[in-house]
């Protein structure tokens, strides 16, 4: 069943995700924090790049306001992994955040993030 994406002020669903980063529990390991959770479409777009590079460049600012990044798509850990290496060799910037990799689609679906009649298929 689809989720709902949570407004603000609601709890977000617990959830074990696999990153770049290893497994995080969410919102268990950002605790007393912020976190933006921002997904984008596929890995090597390039407005998907320009995006991870803008919020790269960012990340100290959001730390010194006790926010944590997170980056989240239906591609997999290993192409998140050679993605953010292409953007540090391309472009010279280190994507510091972690990245979950949803093939299935369920952190995008939990989050009614996917209409149920959606065309993408995970």
């Amino acid at each position: 069943m689809p989720g709902q994406i949570p407004l603000i002020g609601e709890k977000f669903p617990e959830m074990e995700v696999l990153t770049t980063h290893g497994r995080k529990k969410l919102p268990r390991d950002y605790e007393s924090k912020w976190f933006v959770l921002f997904s984008h479409p596929a890995d090597f777009t390039p407005v998907c790049t320009s995006e991870f590079i803008a919020f790269a460049k960012r990340y100290e600012d959001f730390k010194r306001l006790g926010v944590e990044l997170i980056g989240l798509s239906v591609d997999s850990t290993f192409s998140h992994i050679k993605w953010i290496e292409r953007i540090k060799d391309k472009f010279g910037v280190e994507v510091p955040f972690p990245i979950i990799a949803d093939p299935q689609g369920y952190v995008a679906r939990r989050l009614g993030m996917l209409h149920a009649e959606s065309v993408t298929h995970c």
